[in-house]
């Protein structure tokens, strides 16, 4: 997936909107004002994303694109490196993920 594939799919959620907080070359996108995916413009395309603790470290064992979360809660944030990942469908799998955790722990206000 390129930058435009992923943001078009970010953007496709409930909820979602986008902005660059931390500068032109990291577009930040939130469900309802909370984090769930930054995307580094720079080369090589990354994506940072939530993600549930125990299914990190296993993402991190099987994949070599998947690393803990650079500038994140290393913990609770997985680094992709897009250009080499090849499947988009995981890919997709892990934004949504990302989405539904932050989603599930929104009050009832939000």
């Amino acid at each position: 997936m390129n930058a435009e594939e992923i943001r078009s799919y970010c953007l496709s959620k409930n909820n979602v909107t986008e902005s660059f907080p931390f500068g032109e070359t990291t577009l930040v996108f939130k469900v309802a004002g909370k984090m769930f995916a930054l995307l580094s413009l720079n080369y090589p395309l990354s994506v940072n994303l939530k993600c549930d603790p125990e299914n990190a470290i296993e993402l991190r064992e099987h994949y070599p694109e998947i690393t803990p979360g650079f500038h994140m809660n290393k913990r609770h944030w997985n680094t992709i490196d897009v250009e080499h990942l090849l499947d988009a469908v995981l890919l997709k799998s892990l934004i949504d993920h990302s989405y539904d955790l932050v989603f599930k722990n929104m009050s009832v206000k939000r």
